[in-house]
């Protein structure tokens, strides 16, 4: 489903969109309940049997774009509108939310014999099922035995017709940590015991049943209270607004929304790769026998859930988004820090009581694009001064957009520390990935390695919050990566300032 535009994607945008007009335009806030109406005009339902629960669910799409909890009721979202009406607001727990009025009840994994079988004479699958599930009817038909199916998917692999399917929620397909569970009517519920918030299912879900929690009113109340806002920027950002949208242009669109400045977390990246490489080579092996990155918080809290005992493998280097944000406020104290970035998991990751000091709020890009469509922002018609490029970052520490990319600029860092060190990489391509990936590590065959997890299939151009198909933002950022000024995270102007950031994270 990624990089195909829909109409989730629509109503997702527009509910950010509105939300962000209302906190432009103050007002009256029990504007707020006409949302739904505006985006569901009519008697006819356009997506589903009601309209009244089309309505509904944009209700809760609403209040969870607002930053609060879901309802569930008849109340009105004005109702507990002050609860949003706060630059100081933080997310309440659960960050990511099933709306279970939305769900399909989709039903779970299953392997099932479609009627393309040809009853052929060799009947491969029923050859290679290890549970004998599989049977012939009277017009020697295969039919699967569904009490006796483990859903292995040999059949599937084998049939020389396609006439084999697997079926299985989108949302549970695209969960790398299988937190996505049934509740009593058969509807998709999250076991939060399990999530890491790295919003796959969100995106994933064809029937826009998941969202996550949104700062945006939050984040415009600081600005119309002429506060000094400042936008910290992922390195996943270029590209994300389309061809027209230059890194000055974004500048200059920020600041038309009210920021007060904007700042590459590239730089943040450098610092981190440093501090990593530093880390690798006195921990590796010497200490311990392999080290992982930090800076995909789905990642390294998927890693501390499932093998514990590696919890002090993974970096203890803060992270990107950390390092800039605490740099920017040691030179603007009074500032409140918003970083704009790809994902759901570093909302979690700002939500903890550690982080707060340093990073106020956080927006995806597909939240700031609400933003600018609030303001009727044209990146093709507005103007830019061409020195507001952007060019603080390395191309390395921008490459972290990538998957690989982490690593990568490690692995180059350590080679200017210590040219005639060798160190062996290996990247986990989403979180299913990471877990083969750990599950290698544990069997001691990732000793000596430096071990790169990215929660998102890609990297971080392919999170929860990004707007641009991955390939196409794939290419672009390795395009920026290739325009910047220097190309080594060891050649940062910024490195004199890594005592002001020597505090681990010890989450």
């Amino acid at each position: 489903m990624r990089g195909v535009h829909s109409a989730v994607d629509d109503i997702r945008r527009t509910v950010f969109k509105e939300v962000a007009k209302l906190a432009y335009d103050e007002g009256d806030l029990t504007r707020v309940n006409l949302i739904p109406y505006k985006m569901i005009q009519g008697d006819v339902a356009k997506h589903r049997h009601d309209v009244f629960l089309e309505r509904a669910i944009v209700k809760e799409r609403v209040r969870l774009a607002l930053g609060m909890s879901m309802m569930g009721d008849q109340l009105p979202i004005s109702a507990t509108i002050d609860e949003a009406a706060t630059d100081q607001k933080y997310f309440e727990n659960p960050l990511v939310n099933i709306i279970p009025f939305a769900c399909n009840a989709c039903p779970p994994k299953q392997i099932r014999i479609t009627d393309s079988c040809q009853g052929c004479i060799s009947h491969p699958c029923m050859n290679v099922c290890p549970k004998d599930a599989i049977y012939l009817d009277k017009d020697k038909h295969c039919h699967i035995d569904q009490d006796k199916c483990i859903k292995c998917g040999k059949c599937y692999n084998q049939c020389p017709y396609r006439a084999v399917s697997k079926i299985e929620r989108p949302c549970a397909a695209a969960c790398g940590m299988d937190a996505i569970e049934s509740d009593e009517l058969g509807r998709a519920k999250i076991n939060y015991d399990k999530c890491v918030s790295c919003g796959m299912c969100l995106v994933n879900c064809p029937f826009g049943a998941i969202a996550d929690k949104s700062q945006i009113y939050q984040v415009i109340s600081a600005i119309k209270k002429n506060q000094e806002v400042i936008a910290c920027v992922a390195p996943a950002f270029v590209g994300q607004y389309g061809k027209d949208a230059t890194p000055a242009k974004l500048k200059a669109a920020m600041n038309v929304l009210g920021f007060s400045d904007v700042v590459e977390v590239a730089i943040g990246a450098d610092l981190c790769t440093v501090e990593e490489a530093k880390d690798f080579l006195e921990e590796v092996p010497s200490k311990q026998p392999w080290m992982g990155t930090s800076c995909c918080p789905a990642w390294s809290v998927m890693a501390k859930k499932l093998y514990p005992e590696f919890a002090e493998y993974i970096s203890m280097a803060l992270t990107p988004m950390v390092i800039t944000a605490r740099m920017v406020k040691k030179d603007r104290p009074n500032a409140r820090i918003v970083f704009i970035g790809p994902c759901s998991a570093k909302k979690l990751e700002a939500n903890r009581r550690t982080i707060r000091s340093d990073v106020d709020f956080v927006l995806t890009f597909e939240e700031l694009q609400g933003m600018f469509d609030a303001r009727d922002i044209d990146f093709a018609k507005l103007e830019a001064n061409p020195e507001d490029n952007m060019d603080e970052g390395t191309g390395m520490g921008r490459g972290f957009a990538v998957g690989g990319g982490v690593a990568a600029a490690v692995v180059e860092a350590i080679k200017h520390i210590d040219p005639d060190r060798e160190v062996k990489i290996e990247y986990g391509d989403g979180l299913k990935n990471c877990r083969k990936m750990l599950a290698m590590a544990k069997a001691g065959k990732r000793d000596g390695y430096l071990l790169e997890g990215m929660g998102c299939p890609g990297g971080c151009v392919a999170g929860a919050g990004t707007i641009r198909p991955v390939k196409e933002s794939t290419a672009t950022v390795e395009k920026f990566k290739n325009e910047a000024s220097e190309m080594s995270c060891t050649a940062s102007p910024y490195l004199d300032r890594l005592h002001e950031v020597e505090e681990r994270d010890g989450q």
